[in-house]
């Protein structure tokens, strides 16, 4: 097998040149690398990633936590980290979190704390203090997304936000008997994101006057078939039944609307949907939808992982990061009917 020392030779820079071009470490121009990438593809050179690491100390390797691997908010915020991660040249381990609280512990006490990973990023996983400290007294950058972590870089939605901007659509339509589909208990744990976003719901109704009632509320688990029964508990009253249903979550607004639909409602003429996240069948749908980028989440994160690794890559960003929203509205929503 060629080693470093022939694509040097044949690309005409030094081994240094070749050694950065293909760790993507370091500055190199776009023609020397160009040289560099088409001398180790005639010579079949690869980069041992064993060597690398011996040199460097690194694994070029990120570590990613996830609490669900079947819901597609966090498939799509993975999406965007691994090809971000891709770009720069590095791995990813996942660990997807979905088990009981030993399996988490034995993640943050175990795997990763040895040295296979250079960073961890954490997706919607409130982590304690001490799973903060370990990492940190290893030397680990760590990035969360989700919710504010202290002593931690963290991209921050703002879903009481998030949640008062979609029922303020349904409001801004003249509707007043508007129900909401949330999460259950089970989903009500790291950053309280079902609780965060009925509270945007109930805050949006309260300043328009509205009282809540309870029996416009259903709880259900964030998937097409939890919204479906849960909007058909709510549509199944003969009297007062809700004109809006504002859903936590777009599959379970595509739930809803499957559902109105079997009880020979028309979407929206009988009933206005709106959800969050902006799914890719949203569209299919008709569906209006509180936007969140959840794939630009997951390159954003990426990015400043590598500032840590990397210093001096970038101006320095705030502990405690926003993260953009945006309501795009399409055919689900529509003036109430007439009374």
């Amino acid at each position: 097998m060629a080693g470093i020392e022939e694509v040097a030779r044949l690309a005409g820079v030094s081994t240094a040149t070749v050694s950065r071009a293909l760790s993507g470490r370091g500055h190199v121009s776009p023609a020397s690398k160009a040289k560099v990438e088409e001398a180790a593809a005639r010579l079949g050179y690869v980069v041992s990633s064993n060597a690398s690491s011996l040199a460097s100390g690194r694994t070029r390797n990120v570590g990613v936590v996830i609490p669900f691997l079947n819901r597609w908010y966090f498939s799509s915020v993975l999406e965007g980290a691994q090809q971000a991660l891709l770009r720069r040249g590095y791995d990813l381990t996942l660990y997807n979190l979905s088990g009981d609280g030993q399996e988490r512990a034995s993640v943050f006490e175990h795997f990763l704390l040895r040295q296979r990973v250079d960073a961890v990023l954490a997706v919607s996983l409130e982590l304690t203090e001490s799973e903060v400290r370990r990492l940190h007294d290893l030397g680990k950058p760590l990035v969360g997304v989700g919710g504010p972590i202290p002593g931690v870089h963290t991209l921050t939605i703002d879903d009481v936000a998030v949640a008062r901007l979609a029922t303020e659509h349904l409001l801004a339509l003249g509707h007043r008997r508007i129900a909401h589909i949330g999460g259950d208990l089970e989903f009500d744990l790291d950053f309280h994101l079902p609780t965060s976003r009925r509270l945007g719901y109930e805050a949006a109704l309260g300043d328009a006057g509205i009282e809540v009632e309870p029996r416009y509320f259903a709880p259900a688990d964030f998937t097409v078939r939890g919204g479906y029964h849960a909007a058909k508990q709510l549509l199944g009253a003969p009297h007062g039944r809700p004109t809006a249903i504002f859903a936590a979550s777009d599959e379970m607004a595509m739930g809803t609307i499957l559902a109105a639909r079997d009880l020979g409602l028309d979407v929206p003429r009988d009933l206005s949907v709106v959800g969050i996240d902006d799914h890719d069948l949203s569209d299919f749908f008709g569906l209006t939808t509180v936007a969140q980028f959840p794939r630009g989440q997951g390159e954003h994160a990426v990015a400043l992982l590598m500032d840590e690794l990397e210093p001096g890559r970038g101006v320095p960003e705030p502990d405690d990061i926003a993260l953009p929203f945006e309501l795009r509205v399409r055919s689900s929503t529509a003036t109430p009917p007439q009374d």
